[in-house]
């Protein structure tokens, strides 16, 4: 990977913050899988440590939680003997700030009470300020948040109501037939209990990383290169992606970045 030239990391690159498969990659660019592998490794790795370093101190007000689905190597209940705790269902867990989309927190693992302590506390390291956060129903973000912030936020959970449908739904839930409020700390505003902008972005993420697309054998093999996909992922929509409405970068719109990152700035980080 050190022998590639700084265009041809940029070309790979390019390809896979737009959602192409590995092996397409290697097919377009020419340039062998190994190569392609390590390069993703490398600079999801220090996009890893780049987030972790500087988005903090955020001066957030309200933030959506919400958690995606995936596999790596095969689906839980396919898993190989020989092949279990390597293999099986992987859970991403995602914070956005709803004002300027900015990725707060994401985290990669188990949808288990322990990763979501893990995962509250780290957003709430994030922001300087009291905030008003939402989430799903999922039951184990009470104790969580609680563990994270105790009374210094305003929170609700959205529960989501579905009706029992005749259709086959085994790749959706069933249709939506209401929602329910719950507070569990604080004074939300009623106007601004959503996860519309989490649950948004989390199409983002499977529009934007082949590995993340439904019946396909694009899912990661590894662990370490799922994880890894993910952290160039977010790099790239923090820093790198105008968004639609905003006109500007996340990062921009949060006021931890000055200008539109290149994807050469990108790359670039591999170097410092």
């Amino acid at each position: 990977m050190n022998r590639l030239s700084i265009a041809d990391r940029v070309r790979i690159v390019s390809a896979l913050v737009e959602g192409t498969g590995i092996n397409a990659t290697c097919r377009i660019t020419g340039i062998s899988k190994p190569t392609v592998l390590k390069l993703l490794f490398d600079l999801g790795q220090v996009c890893l440590a780049y987030h972790d370093e500087h988005v903090r101190g955020l001066k957030s007000k309200r933030v959506q939680c919400d958690e995606i689905w995936s596999f790596v190597g095969a689906k839980a209940k396919n898993v190989r003997p020989e092949k279990d705790g390597q293999w099986g269902d992987v859970w991403t867990w995602t914070a956005i700030d709803a004002d300027s989309k900015l990725m707060v927190s994401y985290l990669v693992g188990e949808r288990s009470p322990a990763w979501a302590n893990f995962f509250m506390k780290d957003v709430a390291s994030r922001v300087t300020s009291r905030i008003q956060l939402t989430t799903d129903g999922l039951k184990m973000y009470g104790n969580a948040v609680d563990g994270a912030f105790g009374c210094d936020v305003d929170y609700a959970m959205l529960i989501k109501l579905y009706g029992n449908d005749s259709y086959d739904t085994k790749y959706s839930p069933g249709e939506c037939i209401g929602v329910r409020m719950a507070v569990l700390s604080g004074d939300p505003d009623p106007n601004h209990i959503s996860t519309s902008y989490v649950e948004r972005q989390n199409l983002t993420m499977r529009m934007s990383m082949r590995r993340f697309t439904r019946l396909t054998n694009a899912h990661s093999k590894k662990i370490e290169n799922h994880r890894a996909a993910i952290a160039l992922h977010y790099m790239h929509y923090n820093y790198c992606r105008i968004h639609s409405t905003l006109k500007v970068t996340p990062a921009m719109e949060a006021e931890i970045a000055g200008h539109v990152w290149s994807i050469e700035e990108l790359v670039g980080l591999l170097a410092n």
